[in-house]
């Protein structure tokens, strides 16, 4: 099973709903994790939404993936005894991390991608400003400020992307201390901001940004 392959999702695909078996509530996709259940009989995430069988819906926290484990909702939902394994929580996490980090090295090759403050800085005040600003999640409170006050300025409504930390940046575009980067409009913004919805969810939100130069 290739569990990392990078969804072909759209806007339209992404607004799509469904119930979260945990909760019972109708949420669209972008806040859902879809699982399937492998020819053996185990619970595995299916971020691309590509494997085959029935899917599987929950809803994208840690808290709700352990609670279908421990209430048995994945058996109820498949209609089969099926095994959860008590790290299905953090296998997600690492998966969504590693599409999102290939999709950043994607487009840094294609040329969509500015990497660095004053590159974004220089993007957002041009004439194709850009969809998307990535700013590390451990990063300085003074360097958003700024990348806001910039796009604020010209009266533009940028998606931020803060749920990946600076060495995750860092390696996904094969540079040293990468803080902010930002993307243009795009198939690979669009699956890019669907996976960070997701991991928002599965991630909590540093306490402080700390200081840091880039």
């Amino acid at each position: 099973m290739n569990l990392t392959a990078v969804p072909d999702t759209d806007e339209e695909d992404a607004m799509r709903e469904r119930r979260d078996i945990v909760s019972g509530e109708i949420l669209p996709e972008d806040q859902l994790i879809r699982f399937v259940a492998s020819p053996d009989g185990e619970i595995v995430p299916d971020l691309a939404a590509t494997l085959p069988g029935r899917g599987i819906w929950v809803r994208s926290d840690k808290a709700s993936i352990a609670q279908a484990a421990k209430k048995n909702l994945f058996s109820k939902s498949a209609k089969a005894s099926v095994k959860a394994t008590p790290d299905l929580g953090d296998r997600v996490e690492l998966l969504l991390v590693s599409r999102m980090k290939a999709d950043l090295g994607l487009a840094l090759r294609s040329g969509a991608l500015h990497v660095g403050f004053d590159q974004v800085d220089k993007a957002l005040r041009s004439d194709t400003p850009p969809a998307v600003v990535i700013a590390a999640r451990d990063g300085s409170a003074d360097g958003r400020r700024k990348i806001f006050a910039a796009s604020h300025a010209r009266g533009l409504k940028v998606e931020t992307i803060d749920c990946l930390d600076s060495a995750e940046l860092s390696v996904a575009l094969g540079r040293e201390n990468v803080i902010h980067a930002a993307l243009k409009s795009g198939r690979l913004q669009e699956r890019l901001s669907f996976d960070a919805k997701r991991l928002n969810g599965i991630r909590p939100k540093p306490e402080a940004p700390h200081e840091r130069a880039e």
